[in-house]
């Protein structure tokens, strides 16, 4: 209900909103004030009504009524014989101005309503939509303001030796992604490729290449600086793996890795612990973001100067993401799991005891020994069950500082990157972890680093900090739902409250689809979360990233249906989604009676002009 609220009534509803939120939001729609004691009267009014008089409240008992209002005067009211204002029950939220006000009859102990509502000029839901979407074409998005779309380039173009595998491919990529009016390409320059055989010695040769190739279309290029490995989780993509000098020094010392609670290490990229520590051939974690960046910032600036690379995305974690790697296939994590907590690291175990020391309480630095292991679901749990641990003192500070962690190694980060590239677009990308987003907990959340219960706003701060660097927030947008997965789910939910969270801080967002979303339904649903059309602010994506998928078959299908999700991120009139696609792969895509009846209309077009 909430939801509807703010995406059809356009109400600047709170991220935590209650039911009390809303009445006060319904009432000022419908030109009531409302104090902030909760007292609410006409505008044209010059004080509030009698105290008798309750708050607007529904005829019929609904989850909006008056046994769901915290202020204790309104049941009272209820009973007193004082004219009471009754809602009928199929006005919507826009014509809240059509309330009429009832009066009792003492006789009857009835409401005599002299003005009812005719029920044939309520709204109904299909008509907010039409109102939402005119016209009702769901695909035409000509007119929307212009987003630009870059596209991934393959992880294999340059090898291990840095050099750049098939150049002619390359072209040939690019030549097809600029028939299709992509304004850019996204490059991956990986740490274990770069710096991959000795430590400070940097090798670019292949990526030089590659830049030149891109000039030479005139493209303009986002760099991800990729502080992670490739590959681990099976998606098919050539496996990279941290430099094998970072290795080395993990196989002394394997707490340069996060660890969960069994003590298994993930080597997919280092721990946040050693951001301070000089475990890393004498360097520590920040100073060797730092001399990487630093390398490529002096190898490319010519690239800099000319404003063909237009952002420097920044890998912050697992799959360049800002998380902890909690959900980790090659531990044997699956959909829907909630993940383990990866804190066991010797030196993330010293900043937790520095911490609960701090909190006088030194028996919690611990981590929680009730939290389930990956594959678990909250209720089976102690820690993340229905008034679980997860609420308790111990709690809430283990959660803190839990995601505190994650928050201070973007923030020393993403300050040493500001004074590498100074003006340069810094670019965070922000996962979408929307399982089990509808149970108290938010499970999945909480183990990977973002403490969002449902009595906590856990992006606030973390944008905070990226508002410092002037970020932009790169969300990856989930795909279409899984039916039927039981896993509490809400993409939807959880995609309303990261976006206006970030924009509410005046943040850039942009988008990125997730491995999973080059289906028509994924597609449209990114669409719509772009450019929202309810939006009363207006407000939409700064640029989209299309992640082409992994295996060469998807990729042909993918990319006929980019040409019709280019031009509608561009605000051009676009052919439906569904006939592009039929069109552009009809052996693959279509039915054969639609494809030989496409193939007999053309024939018959072309056929008298030929004669």
């Amino acid at each position: 209900m909430l939801a509807g609220f703010r995406q059809y009534g356009n109400f600047p509803l709170p991220a935590r909103a209650d039911m009390n939120d809303v009445l006060a939001a319904l009432a000022r729609e419908a030109g009531w004030t409302v104090e902030a004691d909760g007292t609410t009267y006409r505008s044209a009014i010059a004080g509030p009504v009698p105290s008798s008089a309750p708050f607007p409240t529904r005829s019929i008992g609904s989850p909006v009524s008056a046994g769901s209002l915290k202020n204790s005067s309104v049941k009272s009211s209820l009973d007193c014989q004082a004219p009471v204002l009754m809602i009928d029950e199929c006005l919507s939220p826009t014509s809240l101005d059509s309330v009429v006000v009832a009066e009792r009859d003492p006789k009857s102990d009835r409401y005599r309503n002299p003005g009812a509502v005719n029920s044939l000029d309520c709204v109904e839901a299909d008509q907010l939509m039409q109102d939402v979407h005119p016209g009702g074409n769901d695909d035409d998005f000509s007119g929307t303001p212009y987003i630009p779309v870059y596209s991934t380039l393959p992880t294999g173009v340059v090898n291990s030796y840095c050099q750049l595998v098939d150049p002619e491919a390359v072209r040939q990529q690019l030549r097809h992604l600029k028939s299709l009016n992509v304004d850019g390409v996204v490059v991956d320059c990986w740490w274990g490729i770069v710096e991959g055989w000795s430590q400070q010695k940097y090798t670019w040769a292949g990526y030089r290449d590659l830049f030149n190739i891109i000039r030479e279309f005139k493209m303009k290029s986002q760099v991800v600086l990729a502080f992670h490995e490739c590959g681990a989780s099976g998606s098919g993509d050539v496996p990279i793996s941290l430099p094998k000098w970072v290795l080395e020094v993990g196989k002394d010392n394997q707490d340069i890795f996060f660890t969960d609670r069994g003590g298994r290490r993930n080597t997919e990229c280092i721990s946040w612990g050693v951001d301070r520590e000089r475990v890393l051939c004498g360097r520590t974690g920040i100073e060797v973001y730092f001399d990487f960046m630093r390398s490529f910032r002096t190898e490319f600036d010519d690239l800099f100067a000319e404003g063909l690379i237009s952002g420097i995305e920044v890998g912050l974690g697992a799959s360049g993401e800002l998380k902890f790697p909690s959900f980790s296939e090659r531990m044997g994590w699956r959909y829907p799991g909630i993940g383990e907590f990866q804190c066991y690291d010797r030196y993330l175990q010293q900043s937790l005891r520095r911490a609960a020391k701090g909190r006088g309480h030194a028996f919690w630095a611990r981590g929680p020994d009730n939290a389930g292991h990956y594959n678990s679901q909250p209720h089976e749990t102690g820690f993340f069950c229905e008034r679980g641990d997860y609420d308790s003192y111990y709690g809430r500070f283990f959660l803190h500082w839990y995601a505190q962690t994650l928050v201070a190694h973007a923030d020393a980060v993403l300050s040493l990157a500001a004074l590498v590239f100074e003006e340069t677009l810094l670019i965070v990308k922000i996962p979408a972890v929307f399982w089990w987003y509808r149970t108290a907990s938010h499970a999945a959340e909480l183990t990977a680093g973002f403490h969002n219960p449902t009595n906590q706003d856990g992006y606030s701060p973390l944008f905070d900090a990226l508002k410092k660097h002037s970020a932009v927030v790169k969300f990856v947008c989930p795909g279409a739902p899984r039916e039927g997965d039981g896993a509490a789910a809400d993409a939807e939910g959880l995609s309303w409250q990261v976006l206006n969270a970030a924009w509410d801080r005046g943040l850039t967002v942009a988008g990125q689809n997730s491995a999973r979303g080059h289906d028509l339904e994924s597609l449209r649903r990114m669409l719509e979360t772009a450019k929202p059309r309810s939006d009363p602010d207006r407000r939409h994506f700064g640029f989209f990233v299309y992640q082409q998928p992994s295996t060469f078959a998807q990729r042909e299908l993918s990319l006929s249906e980019l040409l019709h999700f280019v031009k509608n991120m561009h605000g051009e009139l676009a052919p439906s989604l569904t006939l592009a696609s039929t069109i552009a792969c009809p052996t693959s895509c279509a039915k054969p009676e639609i494809f030989f009846i496409i193939i007999i209309i053309i024939i018959v077009i072309l056929l008298p002009l030929h004669c």
